[in-house]
């Protein structure tokens, strides 16, 4: 029995050290640069890889960053613009190719099933491993993936055709266990998890603890909010609300903003108005035009705004905390 709770305490204890982390793989919107692929990232969430949109060349920057491509389990489309998931197929076809056996799950709009059926019947590929797509409604927000220590929600977003953005929570821990209290007042190993949970304990002696006495509260959960390709639009701030780390996409910088406005994209200075309405603890910029060489300028009008802002520039990688 000790050595049961030994372990399952070290469990608990590595998931709270786990990481929560955003690697950039693409930050362009519709083309590519030669500094810049398209959109395409992956979350690490206590070990457990996602990977939002899949843009051409989201492979290549994978073997790139050394991202561990066989641990992506999950795979999440925002739309179906041709820079969000261009590159899926050929990332479903090389799993395929590198003898994969575990369950991949494609979530996006419905349309997209159909897509990658035809494209699998058109050059007779029988995958070796199991493919379950998971539809999304654009127009509601949606629970997509209940893992036992985190959520994917979807949530809608204004852009020209419809379109998604994604939530990562991690899920409350238990509280955690006062070790001077336990061993002060011998408390068995077989009711700890209860009082983990909140339980109250009365000793054989019939002294009655009380669960604040013998438990410290557990790490506030953290959030990543990753709001994809939309026009400035203030009714994404309930889904995103308080994250600690928002992707939103700036796409023109302010003296643009009719034509983001009529491209159904927003400009850096929106996207930090957004982030300091939402409470955000930290802002990341993403899906720039190919008319900038230089990104600084989008950071510094956000900055202005909402001075906890960042680039999405490739290869960086953000600690969601």
């Amino acid at each position: 029995m000790a050595r049961g709770f030994f372990l399952f305490w070290l469990i608990v204890k590595y998931a709270a050290m786990s990481p929560f982390t955003v690697t950039i793989l693409g930050s362009n919107s519709a083309m590519p640069t030669l500094e810049r692929n398209m959109t395409a990232q992956v979350i690490n969430i206590h070990d457990n890889h996602l990977l939002f949109d899949c843009a051409d060349g989201t492979q290549l920057q994978m073997r790139k960053l050394k991202v561990k491509m066989q641990r992506i389990n999950h795979i999440f489309i925002s739309h179906m613009h041709g820079d969000h998931y261009f590159g899926l197929i050929g990332l479903i076809f090389t799993y395929h190719l590198l003898g994969r056996q575990n369950e991949l799950h494609v979530y996006g709009p419905p349309i997209l099933k159909k897509i990658i059926d035809i494209q699998l019947e058109a050059s007779e590929t029988k995958l070796l491993y199991p493919l379950s797509f998971h539809p999304i409604d654009s127009g509601k927000s949606e629970l997509l993936l209940d893992h036992r220590s985190y959520t994917v929600r979807s949530f809608p977003v204004t852009h020209s055709i419809p379109t998604v953005g994604f939530t990562v929570t991690e899920k409350q821990a238990d509280r955690k266990l006062r070790k001077e209290v336990l061993e002060k007042e011998n408390i068995p190993v077989e009711v700890r998890q209860m009082i983990k949970q909140g339980a109250d304990y009365t000793t054989p002696e019939g002294k009655f603890l009380e669960n604040e006495s013998m438990t410290e509260d557990p790490p506030k959960p953290r959030s990543y909010a990753y709001s994809s390709d939309t026009r400035y639009d203030e009714s994404i701030i309930d889904y995103i609300k308080d994250s600690n780390l928002l992707y939103h996409e700036a796409t023109f910088t302010e003296d643009m903003k009719d034509k983001a406005l009529d491209r159904f994209h927003s400009t850096a200075r929106q996207a930090a108005l957004i982030a300091g309405k939402a409470g955000a603890g930290k802002l990341v910029l993403g899906h720039f035009s190919a008319r900038y060489d230089e990104l600084e300028g989008l950071q510094q009008e956000a900055r202005e705004v909402f001075p906890n802002t960042y680039l999405a520039e490739d290869g960086s990688v953000f600690e969601v905390a």
